[in-house]
């Protein structure tokens, strides 16, 4: 168990190499511009001729339009991108900035104007037109069958998200300071997480103090579990207050133009750990650092998460840790590849996954620790860069 850190590196994050307390400097520009062909190369081995794709991450992804109602339709010979009368200003200067304004056809209209659209590109005798499996209900299917007939419909599966899984350089600009910006909001309320807060107040604050730091949003539902509620993996904070000893779960993220951050640290709330919870922060302090140091390129995704668990198993402790290891970051706050045993994914570089073992005791409490990081070409490179001492600063 280390010491207590000095609560002014705290402050500071130490100023992590690369990655700057608080996100600053130019952007570095996304290659937007050409996913839509390197998609149209993908389309063969998908089995189709046409791609209609309806996920809204997805959409985002190939044209940088950020609207809640969009398509895309992608072919050999076409590229199209429909949506309502909300979005007419939006998606044609979003589609400029992307450098697709003379590449892509829009359509602004009414759910059957957009499907008529649609139907003129992709439909025809013969075609083979593909949807997005995991983003398309029943009756959506319906509704394109009779739209689209008499193509033939197709389900598709990770066709766009496999391009997703390699980020470019400004995809992981953006991702780093998502990450950045996220530390700097947890050193700013850490004196915050102290006996007789309750985990809601301090969840709160967290959330408001990555808004106030530039986040344009958190990046998903922000965890604060203290006590027995650690023990529970996705705990939602309550009006419960810390108690001293108690270990605080904080599991939390910024976002910064639409891409993610995730991070999680326990502390011990009040001094050392117990007894038998400064063990389970030994542990789980372990398998993380052996599950981050076997992240690199060629590296199959469930070996990662084999390091990890075999470390808790050997303390007899496999039963208590029940999750996954790991999953993709970007767009999505899960997204592939999965970093779990039945994952098939290799890694390779420009891949961003968690690292996030944790042990959770039921009655007790529990501790997790996990680390966004990005595939480098000999091994893996963390943007989140918070601290992973226990023991809080005294103030």
């Amino acid at each position: 168990m280390s010491a207590a850190p000095d609560p002014m590196s705290l402050a500071v994050l130490a100023e992590p190499v690369g990655v700057p307390p608080v996100p600053g400097g130019v952007p570095v520009a996304m290659d937007v511009a050409s996913r839509i062909d390197r998609l149209r190369g993908c389309l063969p081995d998908a089995g189709v001729d046409i791609l209609v794709v309806t996920t809204l991450a997805n959409v985002r992804y190939l044209t940088g339009f950020t609207g809640s109602a969009g398509i895309v339709v992608v072919g050999g010979d076409t590229a199209l991108v429909t949506t309502d009368g909300r979005y007419r200003s939006q998606v044609a200067e979003q589609l400029q900035a992307a450098g697709l304004a003379d590449a892509v056809d829009v359509v602004v209209g009414g759910a059957q104007e957009q499907r008529d659209a649609v139907a003129g590109r992709a439909g025809g005798s013969g075609r083979l037109v593909g949807l997005e499996a995991d983003g398309v209900t029943w009756a959506a299917q319906r509704r394109w069958a009779e739209a689209l007939a008499p193509a033939d419909l197709v389900p598709t599966a990770a066709v766009v998200e496999g391009l997703r899984q390699v980020k470019d350089a400004g995809e992981l600009d953006l991702m780093a300071r998502a990450a950045a910006l996220a530390d700097a909001a947890l050193a700013d309320i850490l004196p915050l997480v102290a006996p007789g807060r309750s985990e809601a107040e301090i969840a709160l604050a967290l959330d408001s103090a990555m808004r106030r730091l530039g986040a344009e949003d958190r990046a998903f539902e922000t965890i604060v579990a203290s006590g027995p509620n650690a023990a529970k993996p996705h705990a939602r904070p309550s009006d419960r207050r810390i108690e001293p000893g108690d270990p605080v779960v904080i599991d939390f993220g910024a976002t910064v133009g639409g891409y993610r951050s995730d991070m999680t640290r326990t502390f011990a709330c009040g001094g050392q750990p117990a007894a038998e919870m400064a063990a389970v922060f030994d542990l789980v302090a372990r398998s993380q650092a052996a599950g981050v140091a076997a992240v690199r390129p060629g590296v199959a995704a469930c070996e990662v998460d084999a390091v990890c668990r075999d470390v808790i198993a050997a303390a007899g402790l496999a039963d208590a840790f029940e999750h996954g290891t790991g999953h993709g970051v970007g767009l999505d706050i899960h997204e592939a590849p999965s970093v779990s045993s039945g994952s098939t994914a290799i890694l390779e570089p420009g891949v961003v996954v968690t690292v996030e073992p944790g042990v959770y005791l039921a009655g007790r409490g529990g501790v997790r620790i996990e680390d966004t990081v990005v595939v480098t070409a000999d091994g893996c490179r963390p943007l989140t860069r918070f601290p992973k001492e226990p023991v809080l600063p005294r103030t």
